[in-house]
């Protein structure tokens, strides 16, 4: 036996000697993380947002994890879910990517489950918010929002400050149909009246039509949800046709009046109350580091809930891997679940059993902020803490 054992030894180390590496060497190759974003396009505020969010990240945590280089592949999809669909595969088949990310709009999320689920290839949502995604693969895992978590605190709200009748406006896609729902149902359960539900083209809308007809049916309130991007041409049209002034209040969700477009709103954005998980204004000193360290580093581009999602996805990954040591598949998987720490948004949780994101909701006023140079802020002034997601516990 002891023959036989030093000739396999002898064996190895010649095997070993011929291939320049010892037996033994540990796995030196990159860890590739595949990033999918509209860079193009209407959703071209959210791939740039998430984009300076992930190098933000690897600026401040380098690119290595257990002694391998990390590499991230980014490809523009421009929310288009064929060519989602067609990246996604190249960079698991040719790639080999431990992880894929991003993901825009829901339909470029839904599009990819299957091939998530076939590969057993973590998937990491850091924007689309339809309440379902995590539940058409159990490999995806989301690290920005849901709509019926930030609607039901906006709707409980209008309840409960003197609105009682109100209409609907929201985006006609999966996460506008999330926003009507879930606002209707809490609005009803609240002793509110929904007068009307409209809806816009989720690409290229014209919203005077709608908003004529919002005049007309002469509501107390009028509750939006735009996907990231709309906001500035919709406050823009409520302001031409004369709402501002009409005594119609505008409630929303935050995407309406996005950090990334609320600069360009002007006066007639002052005063909207809205509800989100993340605002540039939010006071901790985790998010004035995040806030100041995004700009720096991106010519004074304030960051936006998109970005957040993207920062926090990143180190949702990156402490996986180091967990697995750079291995990818269900291991990865398991490593997400469970993950607590303090965002730029407040604290947050991976949920171990949904894989979806818990976090504080916050009711917040567009404002002029003078010690923030006078800009318009979503300054907070109300917060539920550790929201599920509502669309799971229903």
């Amino acid at each position: 036996m002891t023959t036989k054992r030093l000739f396999l030894k002898t064996a190895l180390s010649l095997i070993a000697a011929a291939s320049g590496a010892p037996a033994w060497a540990a796995d030196t190759s990159p860890i590739k993380i595949g990033l999918i974003l509209p860079m193009t396009g209407q959703s071209a505020s959210t791939g740039r947002q998430i984009d300076a969010a992930v190098k933000l990240w690897m600026a401040q945590n380098g690119n290595k994890i257990a002694g391998r280089t990390v590499e991230v592949i980014l490809k523009d999809d421009g929310a288009v879910p064929d060519a989602t669909k067609r990246i996604a595969q190249e960079m698991i088949v040719n790639d080999k990517v431990a992880v894929i990310a991003g993901f825009g709009i829901t339909p470029t999320a839904l599009a990819t489950a299957p091939l998530a689920t076939q590969s057993k290839t973590p998937l990491v949502v850091m924007a689309a918010a339809t309440s379902s995604i995590t539940e058409a693969s159990p490999y995806i895992v989301r690290t920005s929002f849901t709509l019926p978590q930030v609607t039901i605190a906006i709707a409980d709200w209008a309840a409960k400050n003197k609105i009682r009748r109100a209409v609907t406006l929201v985006a006609d896609y999966g996460p506008g149909f999330d926003a009507e729902k879930f606002f209707d149902s809490q609005f009803r359960l609240d002793g509110g009246q929904i007068l009307d539900k409209l809806r816009t083209p989720l690409r290229a809308p014209d919203f005077a039509p709608v908003l004529q007809k919002v005049i007309d049916t002469k509501p107390d309130a009028l509750f939006v949800f735009l996907p990231s991007g709309q906001g500035a041409a919709f406050m823009k049209q409520f302001a031409e046709r004369g709402l501002d002034k009409s005594g119609i209040r505008l409630i929303a969700t935050g995407d309406v009046t996005d950090d990334d477009q609320l600069a360009d709103m002007g006066d007639v954005a002052l005063g909207v109350v809205n509800s989100h998980h993340y605002s540039a204004a939010h006071p901790s000193a985790t998010n004035k580091k995040f806030v100041e360290a995004f700009q720096a580093a991106n010519k004074g581009m304030r960051p936006n809930f998109m970005a957040v999602g993207g920062f926090d996805g990143m180190r949702v990954i990156y402490k996986a891997l180091e967990t697995t040591k750079g291995a990818g598949g269900e291991a990865l998987l398991n490593a997400m679940k469970g993950q607590i720490f303090e965002s730029p948004r407040g604290p947050v949780l991976i949920d171990g059993q949904t894989r979806d994101i818990v976090q504080d909701v916050y009711i917040r006023k567009v404002e002029r902020v003078p010690s923030m140079g006078n800009g318009l802020y979503n300054v907070e002034f109300d917060v539920i803490k550790a929201v599920k997601d509502p669309g799971k516990t229903k």
